[in-house]
């Protein structure tokens, strides 16, 4: 029983309309953000030329990360994503608890992400804060419009997005190549080999993203084929493009790759004979409208799907079957995403603290989704293999995130709080055995971490 999706959980073979091409660009979008404008000096900062070692680490961590969430996916293609995980694995607290976690980092993260690129178009073009809050507001609209028509949409615009990034990083690293000197690897450990630990540290963040999409994985045409190689693709992708950008940054810029804010488009500058601040700012607008895209996507049907398996009210169930649009979900996304945005234009004090509320919270889906992959996955195979590594991986980040882990903490009580006081509300109700049976509330994993006889009973 272990691993095998339930009935309810599989959709019909036509309602998915994502194509493998569609998905990967979705994987690139979440897992590509803006750090790969400012991280690579960062890094270089911490380790010089030996942190392409923590680049070439955190890409190969990546393949058994991915491949454990789309292995997840495409056995339980199902809205919930991780929470729906979770629930198989561990009962309906700890998935209510994930997917909160998840569902309101997103609010918080997004903006975060848009405040980040509006910083670069500022620069660019000038206006300080204002243009910073209007490039963020613009973003957000972008991506709530595109999302608002269905996968077919977005999913078509982050192909384009994707696309034109990989065009415009590809093409920063080709035109900065003949500029590169072997000279500038040596001395190549001069903060010695225990900062590429500190490197990857920093780094980390840069390869967020790959259980972002598995929200959407009834919404490929064929889960169980699409998902996995939509996946490949992008760990190839993504690896390719980080190694690329990092290696040409140490080549080319030498000692000074320490040293630049945005060592992308000094690449870009340095082969174009351009000023920074253009390239930076298209970079950073790029980046930010695929990652936004792809996680407003990813929200929108958690949210649909925690109102249909009864952590959120009902009224958001709305749009959580595949192929359907989960418009309640994003506009409650898109809303709270707003709010986040004014009250930290107003107050001033930017973008940071989104980024610590998103932080821990996105750290601690990573821990409780692998964790469950290593219940729920066949043991012996390649697929329970690499939850194991990510497992293992993402225990030392956890142990890395520290006080940012506080705040998932109070996002789980009140979860656990609406469970509690939807339980008593239903409790008064006549039919309430048949609802809680309807949203698999009565029963939890059973010894192999599969569900329980009674959710099988209660499937719609």
């Amino acid at each position: 029983m272990t691993g095998r999706p339930t009935a309810h959980l599989a959709p019909a073979p036509s309602a998915g309309r994502l194509t493998v091409w569609q998905g990967a660009a979705l994987y690139i979008g979440a897992v590509l953000g803006t750090g790969v404008i400012a991280l690579p000096a960062l890094a270089a900062r911490a380790a010089g030329p030996a942190s392409l070692l923590a680049w070439l680490g955190l890409v190969l961590l990546s393949v058994p990360l991915a491949a454990t969430f789309a292995a997840l996916g495409a056995r339980y293609p199902d809205g919930g994503g991780v929470s729906t995980y979770v629930r198989h694995a561990f009962g309906r607290r700890a998935a209510a608890a994930v997917g909160w976690c998840f569902y309101f980092a997103v609010p918080a993260g997004t903006p975060a992400a848009g405040m980040f690129a509006g910083a670069y178009v500022a620069t660019a073009l000038g206006g300080g804060r204002r243009t910073v809050a209007v490039t963020a507001a613009v973003l957000l609209i972008t991506v709530a419009v595109s999302n608002w028509f269905g996968l077919r949409v977005s999913g078509r615009l982050q192909l384009v997005l994707a696309l034109l990034l990989v065009t415009l990083l590809l093409a920063a690293v080709a035109a900065a190549l003949p500029h590169a000197r072997a000279q500038n690897l040596q001395p190549f450990a001069p903060h010695g080999w225990s900062a590429i630990g500190s490197a990857a540290a920093l780094l980390v963040w840069s390869f967020a993203g790959w259980e972002a999409i598995t929200h959407l994985a009834a919404d490929f045409r064929r889960p169980e084929r699409d998902l996995p190689r939509a996946a490949a693709v992008a760990v190839a992708v993504v690896g390719v493009l980080y190694l690329a950008v990092a290696a040409a940054g140490v080549l080319v810029l030498g000692p000074a790759a320490s040293t630049a804010d945005a060592p992308l488009a000094e690449l870009l500058a340095l082969g174009l004979g351009t000023s920074v601040q253009v390239p930076a700012a298209a970079a950073a607008l790029l980046l930010t409208l695929g990652t936004m895209n792809a996680y407003f996507a990813g929200a929108a049907k958690l949210g649909a799907a925690l109102g249909r398996d009864g952590a959120l009210p009902a009224w958001l169930a709305r749009g959580s079957s595949a192929g359907e649009v989960p418009r309640r979900s994003l506009s409650l996304v898109t809303g709270l995403a707003a709010v986040a945005l004014a009250v930290t234009t107003l107050v001033g004090v930017g973008p940071q603290p989104l980024v610590l509320l998103a932080t821990g919270s996105f750290v601690t889906v990573y821990a409780l989704g692998t964790a469950a992959a290593v219940r729920l996955l066949p043991r012996g195979g390649l697929p329970h293999r690499c939850a194991l590594i990510a497992l293992a991986a993402v225990a030392v980040l956890l142990a890395m995130t520290g006080r940012y882990l506080l705040w998932p903490l109070v996002v789980t009580a009140g979860a656990l709080g609406y469970l509690r006081r939807r339980r008593r509300a239903d409790s008064r109700r006549p039919d309430a055995a048949a609802r809680a049976g309807d949203r698999g509330e009565a029963d939890e994993p059973d010894a192999d971490g599969a569900p329980g006889a009674s959710r099988a009973a209660g499937a719609r």
